[in-house]
C-alpha cells in the first residue's frame, strides 16, 4: 500500500490528518504512529484517517496531529516535534523523541486498547513501565544521548530493525513522491506487534503477581506458597519481600513441583535447599528416605523436586519446613 502524493485540496475534510516527515524514517515516528493508531482506534490510512509524510509547510500546518516534524512542541495543539531549540527533556535530562512525546499523551490509551476488559486496571502501570524502559530507549537512540552511559545501537534492537524497513537506495520504493511510504506502514505494523507483545508480557506478569499475593495470603504458612496453576512467582516474592522458602505448583505432566526460593534475583542458590539425603533420588528410593509415598524425584542440585499429587508435594515441603528455622535465611 502506498500513500497518495497529497496536496491540501485533495485531503478528505472528514478524516483526521496525521502528519510526519517524508524521506527516510526512524523508530521514533514509526513507533509514534503505531501508538496513535492504537490510542485513537484507527486502522489504515485512507479508511479512517489520513497519514501525510511530507515536508511541505502548508500540509504540516493542516495536520490535526503533527509529530517529528514542524519544529513545534505543543500538546494542546497536538504538535509533537523535538528538533527545535528548547525541545522538552525528561526529568533526568534525556531529550524526548517524537515517540516519547506522543507516549506522554497517548501511551496509556494505546496500552488500554491492547488489554482485555478485565485487565484495564493495569493500563497505567504498564504504560509507566514502558515509558521508563522501551520508550525511553527509543528517545535515547533517536537523540544519540543517554544519561546512564554510551548509546549502543544493537543491530537486533527495535530501532535498528525498524530502520531496516527503509527501502534500499536502488529499490523502486526509494524514489518518487511516495518514496518509503509503503515501507513505513509495514514498519508501523511491526512496531505495533512489538508493543502488543510487550504489553501482554507485562499484563501477564502483573496478573501473576496479583494471584501470587492472593495465594500467599491464603496459604498454609508464611514460608510456603501454594499455587493451583503454574505461573511466574519469584518477582512478586522479591518485590514484596515475602519469606518464602518453597513454592508448590502443578506441572504439565500431572506432577506437582516443589521449587526452592533463591536468596536474590538471578541467583542459582537457594534460601533452603532440599535435604542432602534426598538429592538425586527418585521414586521408591526417594519415598523410603523422605517418607512421602508418591514422591517422584529431587534434583541432585537440591533446588527442585516433585510428587505425584498436591498432597504429596505439600507433605514433602512441610517435612523440610519442620527442620528449618522459622525465619528465612534471607531475613536472618
Amino acid at each position: 500500500m502506498t500513500l497518495p502524493d497529497w496536496n491540501a485540496s485533495m485531503i478528505p475534510a472528514q478524516l483526521p490528518r496525521l502528519v510526519t516527515h517524508s524521506g527516510k524514517f526512524h523508530c521514533d515516528e514509526v513507533f509514534g504512529y503505531a501508538v496513535l493508531r492504537l490510542a485513537l482506534g484507527l486502522s489504515r490510512p485512507g479508511e479512517d484517517h489520513v497519514l501525510l509524510r511530507t515536508r511541505k509547510p502548508e500540509l504540516i500546518e493542516s495536520g490535526d496531529i503533527v509529530f517529528d516534524v514542524g519544529s513545534v512542541y505543543d500538546p494542546q495543539a497536538q504538535r509533537f516535534d523535538h528538533h527545535q531549540i528548547g525541545a522538552p527533556q525528561r526529568e533526568d535530562g534525556t531529550p524526548y523523541s517524537a515517540a516519547g512525546l506522543l507516549w506522554q499523551v497517548y501511551g496509556a490509551r494505546a496500552v488500554a486498547a491492547l488489554l482485555p476488559d478485565a485487565a484495564q486496571g493495569f493500563a497505567a502501570a504498564i504504560a509507566e513501565e514502558l515509558n521508563e524502559g522501551l520508550v525511553k530507549r527509543i528517545d535515547e537512540i533517536d537523540n544519540g544521548v543517554s544519561m546512564s552511559g554510551p548509546v549502543l545501537r544493537d543491530s537486533l534492537g527495535l530501532a535498528a530493525l525498524i530502520g531496516d524497513y527503509n527501502p534500499s537506495w536502488d529499490s523502486d520504493e526509494a524514489n518518487g513522491a511516495t518514496a518509503g511510504d509503503a515501507a513505513f506502514l509495514r514498519a508501523a505494523d511491526f512496531a505495533a506487534g512489538v508493543l502488543a507483545l510487550k504489553v501482554e508480557g507485562k499484563r501477564s506478569r502483573m496478573e501473576a503477581d496479583a494471584r501470587v499475593l492472593a495465594a500467599y495470603q491464603a496459604g498454609p504458612e508464611p514460608r510456603l506458597l501454594v499455587l493451583e496453576t503454574g505461573m511466574p512467582w519469584k518477582s512478586a516474592a522479591f518485590a514484596h519481600e515475602l519469606p518464602i522458602l518453597f513454592c508448590i505448583s502443578p506441572a504439565s505432566n500431572g506432577n506437582w513441583m516443589i521449587d526452592t526460593m533463591p536468596p536474590e534475583p538471578g541467583s542459582f542458590a537457594q534460601r533452603l535447599p532440599f535435604p542432602e539425603a534426598w538429592a538425586g533420588l527418585q521414586g521408591e528410593a526417594l519415598a523410603a528416605v523422605c517418607g512421602v509415598e508418591d514422591a517422584v524425584f529431587v534434583h541432585v542440585r537440591r533446588f527442585v523436586g516433585a510428587a505425584k499429587s498436591r498432597e504429596g508435594a505439600l507433605a514433602m515441603a512441610m517435612k523440610m519446613l519442620a527442620q528449618a528455622p522459622v525465619e528465612s535465611p534471607a531475613e536472618a
